[in-house]
């Protein structure tokens, strides 16, 4: 095992260098883990923008990236769970598992989370990093490693469509084609949903929403939703852009479900006529709970693909190019870092 590795490291906003730091020993219930390929996110994009997240303020050197797959190579004294050599996927989150919402299951919303790539936790943009045993699964080899990355996203949506209750029949309605409108497209279908109309603004992306299993597919900056008749009886907000989300609303059914999983802004407009008349239920998303095993099996056995998002590729000395490509390249869905390399051209 080497003694240091490479990590790429966000000092401030548009301030990121490549620097060497000691590989991490695991502590007795974690592993080391060799990071073979990690997505990039929004939230990465926003720290670097920005440098914090709402009350998540960058005020020392952290490293983003919470989207990671790797390699077991190490583990502590008390680890057994994996075989070294085991490819993994990290559930990049670990709660406190002591406290009532870690009890009652909703460790999501564990006060304690330590959270990859929220600060002050640093996240898996480096060559190496250690995890609680429990939380890397195990993913077999239908699975490459950027789909093993991309298992977290995938997380996001199948919390949300069980959040939403989809079932088999269901009618949903997905505002925003971005990486998360796509898998949670695919997640729905997975779960049984017959109609899948995913909304968007741009062309390219309502086009892989419909490969990969949109039954129909509106740019609403040609066309109104409400013009196009679909009453659903599930809403997956995905944009986080404010002013799409009450017209999306407003297309719900009768005792439909809204679940509001994009991160717009802090306050947004809400029909309550709507949802009072129509006797909505309203919820909010925070990660996900218990969801790699069902992620697992749905990207493996085919329900569910996840190479399809992955359009750019970088390597480590490259996160900065990785965080801002979106921004030159109107096609990019998911960029990727490839820690155990440099640069790819």
């Amino acid at each position: 095992m080497p003694q240091t590795m490479k990590v790429s490291v966000l000092n401030g906003v548009h301030d990121i260098v490549t620097e060497e730091r000691p590989v991490p020993v695991p502590a007795p219930d974690e592993v080391l883990i060799k990071v073979t390929a990690v997505g990039t996110c929004g939230s990465d994009v926003h720290y670097y923008e920005h440098g914090r997240i709402g009350d998540f303020v960058v005020r020392e050197p952290l490293v983003l990236g919470h989207e990671p797959a790797g390699v077991v190579v190490a583990r502590g004294a008390d680890a057994d769970s994996h075989e070294i050599g085991q490819r993994v996927a990290l559930e990049p989150g670990v709660p406190c598992s002591t406290c009532t919402q870690c009890t009652i299951g909703q460790y999501n919303l564990c006060p304690q989370m330590r959270f990859f790539g929220t600060p002050p936790i640093d996240g898996a943009f480096c060559q190496y990093v250690t995890l609680r045993e429990d939380f890397a699964y195990a993913v077999p080899d239908e699975l490459s490693d950027e789909a093993a990355g991309l298992l977290e996203p995938l997380s996001v949506g199948v919390w949300a469509c069980r959040k939403a209750t989809v079932g088999p029949g269901a009618r949903v309605l997905i505002t925003g084609a971005g990486p998360i409108g796509l898998v949670a497209t695919q997640a729905a279908r997975a779960f049984g949903a017959t109609e899948v109309v995913v909304t968007d603004v741009n062309a390219e992306r309502l086009a892989v929403a419909a490969e990969l299993g949109a039954t129909g597919t509106v740019d609403v900056s040609a066309e109104a939703i409400a013009d196009t008749g679909f009453e659903p009886d599930v809403l997956l907000e995905c944009s986080g852009v404010p002013a799409a989300i009450g017209p999306a609303i407003r297309a719900v059914g009768k005792a439909g479900r809204v679940v509001l999983i994009g991160m717009g802004g802090d306050e947004i407009p809400l029909p309550l006529a709507h949802v009072q008349g129509n006797e909505l239920e309203v919820t909010g998303t925070f990660r996900y709970a218990n969801t790699w095993p069902t992620a697992i099996a749905l990207a493996a056995g085919g329900d569910v693909d996840l190479d399809r998002l992955v359009t750019h590729r970088f390597g480590l000395d490259q996160v900065t190019d990785a965080l801002t490509v979106a921004a030159r390249d109107p096609k990019v869905i998911k960029p990727v870092v490839l820690p155990q390399v440099s640069r790819v051209a």
